[in-house]
């Protein structure tokens, strides 16, 4: 593979190891656990794998040097780090027992199922330390949930010799190991399933989970960019900049880039269900602010839309719930896009339809129409950063003709997706994704399934992190997914009696009227701890 001069060099770098995981380890085990609602219910569905304690690592002496193979699996969305919990297990095995082998399933879960896989040897696993991307072994998005499935896997598993499986990826996906772990276990076929906690969504975060891999790089990526315009806004003075940010349904990505650019308004979809705010609420606000700043001579201003918003308008919220059930309807499958459309509209109630019906036709038509496997809105594809855009333009012609604004309004739209899922990990994610990796192996070699992978302390420096692991079923608790109650693991939406919205909520009234931008510029790997080692505002906010 053709690399460039920073690759090399970043091929070099030796990623730093809490010290629980630095020589030989020893397990110290907690209390047990239990999940985070509906305790008889996940209790019923999990009863091999819930109740077990939380594991810490410490330095111990000896380590399990039996022979075992283990495969890999990165599931769902990319982001910036994945290579690097791969290349953590494989040295981590490699140590336990030079004769151990990774194999890695390729293109994600369906990888497993149709036994499509490599073996990740020492020359495959050193063309990608410290690279972004999950172009290692591919990803996917194939949902392990039915029994053909599961025993389809068992035999590549059984085949290639594997004592356990590790699943890299997101809230859905580590549902998915969760529920592997447990038939395995029911099963006694003597197979561990392991996960890791991949999103740059943020979403995936608890007590035990301070912050998933990827959110650092991805929030830093997106940053640098909106910093780019910025200055670039503030130069040409003539246009407001409309940013909508990945994120799914959660604002993490959203908050933390508005902390770290200070742009002139940050909308927070947790916050705008919590007020029950109307989509005409939203617009007033925002054209508010661009009236205001009209009034001191400024025609120019940024705004970061996060992505999932659309689904926070309590109205609009109700209306895809109501479109879930209805979709997931045995006679809504297999009609083409338009009869979807009519089938929708003869089934919703008469308040939702008219909630329906008020919308542009194109958000219409994507709330209706388009889902992920998992059942979730694509939320990605709504252009909410136009949509608000054209209605904010609207109400200022409005105003304009009542004589309420004096200003002139022409703006821009960005969305900031990809641009961040694959980028060179940050210090702070190849550091800690190596980590989840080493851990990871030790979780196998200490016997366990039915773990996720996790790192603790990490605002300390990363000898001083804390390493171990957490039974899955602690996380979960029952959902309504495609007209069913299933267990899933909770989401972590933002807190706004949190820190970091607290904070943001400060000085966001000043950052509105005024121009208080800040340009944080591009990932830096070399330099000065306080330059280079940083974690988010996000995770230092929330660990005072």
């Amino acid at each position: 593979m053709g690399k460039s001069a920073l690759q090399i060099a970043r091929a070099s770098y030796q990623p730093k190891l809490p010290k629980g995981l630095q020589g030989s380890v020893k397990v110290k085990e907690g209390e047990p656990t239990q999940s985070v609602d509906n305790q008889e219910e996940i209790k019923k569905l999990f009863p091999n794998t819930y109740g077990m304690p939380l594991v810490e690592f410490v330095p111990g002496e000896g380590a399990n040097t039996a022979r075992m193979n283990v495969g890999v699996i990165l599931s769902g969305g990319q982001a910036p780090g994945g290579h690097n919990v791969i290349t953590g297990l494989f040295d981590a095995v490699k140590k336990l027992n030079p004769e151990n082998r990774l194999f890695g399933f390729i293109l994600g879960p369906g990888g497993l199922v149709d036994h499509n896989y490599m073996e990740l040897t020492s020359e495959i696993i050193d063309e990608y330390r410290n690279t972004g991307g999950f172009d290692m072994i591919g990803s996917g998005r194939t949902k392990l949930e039915k029994v053909e499935q599961f025993e389809k896997g068992l035999e590549i598993i059984r085949e290639l010799d594997i004592k356990a499986v590790v699943i890299i990826g997101g809230d859905d996906s580590n549902t998915n190991a969760c529920v592997l772990a447990e038939y395995y276990a029911a099963k006694n076929y003597g197979v561990q399933v392991i996960g890791c906690p991949k999103t740059i969504d943020g979403d995936l975060k608890n007590d035990q989970i301070e912050t998933s891999f990827g959110f650092d790089t991805a929030c830093k990526t997106y940053s640098e960019l909106i910093g780019n315009i910025e200055r670039d806004c503030n130069s040409a003075r003539k246009y407001w900049h409309f940013i909508k940010v990945m994120g799914r349904s959660a604002s993490h990505i959203a908050l933390e880039c508005a902390l770290q650019c200070q742009p002139n308004i940050c909308l927070i979809s947790e916050e705008v269900e919590a007020k029950n705010l109307s989509l005409d609420d939203v617009v007033e606000y925002i054209a508010k602010a661009v009236a205001e700043r009209a009034a001191d001579g400024n025609n120019f201003g940024t705004v970061i839309i996060p992505e999932g918003l659309i689904e926070f308008i309590p109205a609009i919220k109700k209306l895809i719930a109501e479109l879930n059930d209805v979709l997931a309807m045995p006679e809504a499958q297999n009609l083409g896009r338009s009869e979807q459309i009519d089938f929708v509209k003869q089934h919703i109630s008469d308040d939702n339809l008219a909630v329906f019906n008020s919308l542009p036709t194109s958000v219409a038509r994507q709330l209706a129409l388009d889902r992920d496997p998992h059942g979730n809105v694509q939320v990605s594809l709504i252009e909410t950063e136009k949509l608000l855009s054209n209605m904010v333009a609207a109400k200022l012609d409005k105003w304009k003709k009542a004589g309420k604004y004096v200003g002139k309004f022409a703006a821009q739209h960005h969305f900031f997706g990809y641009e961040g899922r694959c980028a060179a990990p940050s210090n702070f994610d190849a550091d800690y994704c190596y980590a989840l990796g080493t851990s990871a192996a030790q979780l196998i070699a200490n016997g366990k399934t039915g773990y996720m992978a996790i790192v603790k302390n990490t605002t300390a420096p990363a000898d001083e992190w804390v390493a171990g692991g957490v039974p899955i079923t602690m996380m979960m608790n029952m959902e309504r997914r495609n007209g069913e109650m299933k267990p899933v693991i909770r989401k972590a939406l933002v807190e706004l009696d949190g820190n970091p919205f607290k904070a943001f909520a400060a000085v966001r009234d000043k950052w509105a009227k005024e121009t208080s931008y800040v340009y944080p510029g591009p990932i830096q790997y070399w330099g000065p701890t306080e330059v280079c080692d940083q974690p988010t505002k996000t995770l230092k906010l929330e660990q005072e």
